[in-house]
C-alpha cells in the first residue's frame, strides 16, 4: 500500500501547470477531495470535471486511491451542489437568483436563461440530460427548484446524469493509467488547451457584453 501511494505521488508530481495542481491536490486530500472539488465546480467551476475527474482515474490506477469511491465521493459532489441551487432557486425565485448569481465573475445573465429554457421545454429529463451538457449542467438546478420540482425527483435524476458524466471521464482517465508516460509527455499541452479555453470563453464574454451595452444604447 505504501509502494503505491509513492507511485500515485510520483505521477502527480511530474504533471505541470494547472494539471498538476490538480493532480497534487487530489492526491492530498484523496477520494473526499475529488467529491470537493465536483462540488466547488458544480456551483462555481474553478477547474472543469473533464480535467479533475480523468486525473482522478489516472491516479486511482497508479496509486491507492479507490475508483469506486472516487465514483461516490465525485457524485455526490456534485449532488450536493447542484442541491445548494435547486435551494437557492426555491427559496429566492428564478428571476431574483438569477439577477443575483449573474452578477458574478464570468457569469452571464443569458447562460441562466438558456438553462431556465431548456428546463420549460423539456421538463424534468432535462435535469438528467442538463447534466451532460457544459454550460447547462450546474444552472439547470436554480430553474428545478424555482418551480418547486419534487425533490425526490430532482435528485434521481441529477443523481443518474451526474453518475453517468463522472463514471465516463473517471473510467476515461482510469484506461489511461497504463499510458502514463504518454500522459506526462503532453500533460503541457493538456494544460495549453485548459488555458486557451479559459481565455476564449473570457474574450466571449467580454465582446458579447460590449456588443449587448452598445445594442442597450442605440
Amino acid at each position: 500500500m505504501w509502494g503505491a501511494s509513492v507511485a500515485a505521488a510520483g505521477a502527480a508530481d511530474n504533471l505541470d501547470g494547472l494539471v498538476g495542481v490538480a493532480a497534487r491536490g487530489i492526491d492530498n486530500l484523496g477520494e473526499w477531495g475529488v467529491g470537493l472539488f465536483t462540488l466547488a465546480e458544480t456551483v462555481l467551476p474553478p477547474i472543469p470535471s473533464e480535467v479533475i475527474l480523468p486525473l482522478a482515474g489516472f491516479l486511482a490506477k497508479q496509486g491507492d486511491l479507490n475508483v469506486a469511491l472516487i465514483f461516490i465521493t465525485s457524485t455526490l459532489g456534485a449532488y450536493l451542489g447542484a442541491l445548494l441551487l435547486y435551494w437557492v432557486g426555491s427559496k429566492l425565485g428564478l428571476e431574483r437568483s438569477i439577477r443575483t448569481l449573474s452578477r458574478l465573475p464570468l457569469m452571464d445573465r443569458e447562460d441562466f436563461e438558456k438553462a431556465a429554457d431548456w428546463f420549460r421545454r423539456h421538463g424534468r429529463s432535462s435535469i438528467f440530460f442538463g447534466r451532460l451538457l457544459p454550460g447547462v449542467r450546474s444552472l439547470i438546478s436554480l430553474p428545478a427548484g424555482a418551480s418547486n420540482m419534487h425533490l425526490a425527483t430532482f435528485s434521481l435524476y441529477t443523481l443518474a446524469g451526474s453518475g453517468l458524466w463522472n463514471g465516463a471521464l473517471i473510467g476515461l482517465g482510469y484506461l489511461l493509467g497504463s499510458q502514463y508516460r504518454l500522459i506526462e509527455q503532453y500533460s503541457r499541452f493538456l494544460n495549453y488547451a485548459v488555458y486557451g479555453a479559459l481565455a476564449v470563453l473570457v474574450v466571449w464574454l467580454v465582446v458579447r457584453g460590449v456588443r449587448r451595452s452598445r445594442a442597450r444604447q442605440r
